[in-house]
């Protein structure tokens, strides 16, 4: 979402519809449900109806520009993006121990594990069919960058380990509720692998961003 918004900018730059410099990202939040907004054209000074047109979106409250995606394109996103969401935040950690889910951070760790064994194991492959569960695992992962780079312009980890925690929490939900890999005899439900691998990627990049080596086991 970001680099779609940046290049909005560049375009109407380009085509001289706005005189501004073109950033190198942008923030975007998310606001659950498939709803990503970005203060991308308060931040330049521009009408946001510029930019909105440009990205198929329309725009919201003082002036956000709002964007509605489908959980599959979302997750493809991810995927296609080996960097999803990083941004330089400073270091800072949960304690090691507790190993309970009474600690956040092993709840973090734990469910990249998770879906690192799921990558590993399952298949099957197909567009995702999204129960609520999967729905709003994916509009947590979607709110990571935002959440990074308000951790980096404020200097405080805090905003994204919290995400973080948002996204482990979903994702426990779904590997226990509806897991990736099929037990006995049961078919593969299209697109769970995929969806453990992008939780894979954005706790991974997220663990990595606030200075922890990610552990496949724990």
């Amino acid at each position: 979402m970001s680099d779609a918004l940046v290049g909005a900018v560049r375009d109407a730059v380009a085509e001289g519809e706005i005189d501004v410099p073109v950033p190198e990202s942008v923030v975007v939040f998310g606001r659950g449900r498939g709803v990503f907004e970005s203060p991308v054209a308060l931040r330049l000074g521009v009408d946001p109806e510029v930019i909105a047109r440009r990205v198929g979106g329309d725009v919201s409250g003082p002036g956000f520009v709002r964007v509605v995606i489908g959980v599959q394109e979302l997750v493809e996103g991810i995927l296609r993006d080996p960097r999803y969401g990083v941004a330089r935040v400073p270091s800072m950690t949960w304690d090691e121990w507790p190993r309970t889910f009474e600690n956040p951070g092993f709840a973090v760790r734990y469910a990249y594990a998770r879906a690192c064994w799921a990558g590993r194991w399952a298949r099957g492959d197909g567009r995702l069919q999204a129960g609520d569960l999967e729905a709003e695992l994916v509009w947590a992962m979607g709110d990571v960058p935002g959440r990074a780079k308000q951790a980096e312009w404020e200097r405080d980890a805090r905003p994204l380990m919290l995400c973080l925690e948002r996204v482990a929490w979903a994702y426990h939900d779904v590997h226990e509720t509806c897991p990736a890999v099929p037990k006995g005899d049961e078919e593969p439900v299209p697109g769970r692998v995929d969806l453990a691998r992008a939780v894979k990627v954005v706790l991974g990049n997220g663990l990595n961003m606030i200075g922890e080596i990610p552990r496949e086991r724990i």
